[in-house]
């Protein structure tokens, strides 16, 4: 399972790529707001910036509603640059502009996705990735991973070449989870990928062999 990270921070973007484990980044509106990005303009050189970090798939997503104007925003995104993705959201327009940007090549990421329907119609559409939502889904008494399990099943049958982007991951466990559900990918957050890297018997060992050394220096 693949790594991608889950924020518009280029700082988090650059201390992850020095880790060597992510491998692309998705991005959304939210996101974009939460660094204090409130233009396309902006938003354009903070992506610019990505992609001068990490060599993969970076996601940027529409904030049009209609299929037109979704249409006409994401093929002016996928312009910005060879490694953008355009996001487009599980909806009726949503598939509408899928079905057009995908003809012409775009690489579309289907975000929003709840059901297994929604992630079957978006293959069919021309999606690249399908992003089912795991903690948005378990916040409303669902479980998110059957969701994950029954799109890589069904995907696996019919050969649909559509990738499970696993999203909306809250914690380390979801990540070990979406991996044995068999998603090729995980967006996370800056936070839950330094998580998955804690251990206390690591922190224990490592504090013990400082000192074991430190002991035999002084002797």
């Amino acid at each position: 399972m693949r790594i991608f990270l889950d924020t518009a921070n280029v700082d988090e973007i650059r201390q992850a790529a020095r880790m060597g484990v992510v491998s692309g980044v998705t991005t959304n509106p939210s996101l974009a707001a939460k660094e204090g990005i409130g233009t396309a303009a902006n938003y354009r050189e903070a992506i610019l910036q990505i992609t001068d970090i990490i060599d993969g798939p970076i996601s940027v997503e529409v904030v049009s509603l209609d299929a037109e104007a979704m249409t006409e925003e994401g093929w002016g995104i996928s312009k910005w640059h060879p490694n953008v993705v355009v996001k487009l959201p599980s909806t009726t327009a949503g598939l509408e502009a899928m079905h057009s940007l995908s003809k012409e090549a775009v690489k579309i990421n289907q975000t929003l996705c709840f059901s297994l329907n929604q992630a079957i119609l978006g293959s069919q559409a021309g999606s690249s990735y399908v992003s089912p939502f795991i903690g948005r889904l378990d916040d409303k008494g669902h479980d998110g991973m059957d969701l994950i399990r029954d799109i890589v099943e069904v995907f696996k049958i019919h050969e649909i070449k559509t990738e499970v982007l696993a999203a909306s991951i809250r914690s380390p466990l979801h990540c070990i989870m979406a991996a044995k559900a068999g998603a090729q990918i995980a967006t996370i957050p800056y936070k839950v990928l330094c998580g998955m890297m804690e251990h206390p018997l690591t922190d224990a060992g490592l504090d013990s062999f400082t000192k074991d050394w430190e002991y035999a220096s002084k002797s």
